[in-house]
């Protein structure tokens, strides 16, 4: 009877990105935001996901995309949320939007988590 050898589990992407969420959760609620909604998933096929819902202290309900990354060689992790990425934010965004009765002002902020810290980049895309 062989037995595989004890190894300890490496992180999966999954673990990595939730850890980067949590890091980003954290540093934005220090900057006096407040959590809405924790990986909030639009219905439907090609629907899409936003990492973190939050609301600033002036009531602007901001989308916040976090992005995990090793290295800045290929842009950075701002860079790899192209068009196709932020038209999915979009969507969800909007159905989102969808089930409040007044339309608070809103923006698409980007979190980058890299070895070398933490980048918030607010307004970092729109909605056109």
């Amino acid at each position: 009877m062989g037995f595989l050898p004890n190894k300890t589990p490496h992180a999966t992407t999954k673990r990595i990105g939730d850890a980067a969420e949590d890091e980003a959760l954290q540093y934005l609620q220090a900057q006096g935001l407040r959590l809405l909604v924790r990986n909030y998933r639009s219905p439907g096929r090609g629907g899409g996901e936003i990492d973190l819902i939050m609301q600033d202290q002036d009531s602007t309900v901001v989308f916040v995309e976090v992005r995990k990354r090793t290295s800045t060689r290929h842009g950075g992790a701002a860079a790899s949320v192209g068009r196709v990425k932020q038209r999915r934010i979009v969507f969800a965004a909007q159905f989102y939007l969808l089930k409040l009765r007044t339309l608070p002002p809103c923006r698409f902020d980007v979190v980058e988590v890299t070895p070398e810290g933490l980048a918030w980049l607010q307004a970092a895309f729109d909605a056109s």
